[in-house]
């Protein structure tokens, strides 16, 4: 069936084109959610006397698109992560993170639109491609650092200490045995002198 497409459909068309789909696509999904109508002769009519005001909303939807993008690529965020020897990270950077943290600059964005080949696994930085409108592109720069040195360096100085308080307290029982052995020998009666008493 033909289609007109009311808003921009990712992979099918931009606004206003009369696209060919499968009868269930249209009929189930672009009518019902109000992306699209179909493309009968009193609707393609239609669409003839309201493609100027259809060329104002693409314009107006373009700027806006720009203008946000424009926004994006005026900002560069960080993301702190845990990471181990070489740059490794313990986990990923994902798509998700990387919304959040332009979220977080005051940049509404849907994971989705972010263009993550796949995640990032290292620290550096990164240009990252974001998808505003169909063609409308932004690149956010990231940097993915570490958050506080792993505390191996720590751990091992604690067990260290830890094994050194182990072994006072293992010299100190082994004092206090001594001392414990040395009085019940010097207290223990001989036998012999007490019957020659």
């Amino acid at each position: 069936m033909k289609v007109i497409l009311k808003e921009d459909v990712d992979n099918l068309g931009d606004m206003g084109n009369v696209v060919e789909v499968k009868n269930g696509y249209g009929r189930n999904y672009l009518i019902p959610r109000d992306l699209a109508v179909e493309a009968n002769t009193k609707n393609i009519k239609q669409l003839e006397h309201q493609k100027k005001l259809l060329q104002s909303k693409i314009k107006k939807v373009k700027m806006e698109g720009e203008a946000l993008a424009g926004k994006i690529s005026a900002i560069s965020i960080s993301i702190e992560v845990k990471s181990g020897e070489e740059g490794k990270l313990f986990g990923s950077v994902t798509s998700k993170d990387i919304a959040e943290a332009i979220t977080a600059q005051g940049i509404e964005i849907d994971k989705r639109k972010i263009n993550l080949q796949e995640p990032i696994k290292r620290l550096g930085e990164y240009e990252i491609p974001v998808r505003v409108r169909q063609d409308v592109n932004a690149i956010v720069k990231l940097e993915v650092k570490s958050s506080e040195v792993a505390a191996v360096p720590e751990a091992k100085e604690e067990v260290k200490a830890a094994e050194e308080v182990k072994t006072t307290e293992e010299a100190t029982e082994e004092v206090k045995t001594e001392e414990v052995n040395a009085t019940e020998e010097a207290t223990e009666v001989d036998p012999s002198e007490s019957t020659e008493a």
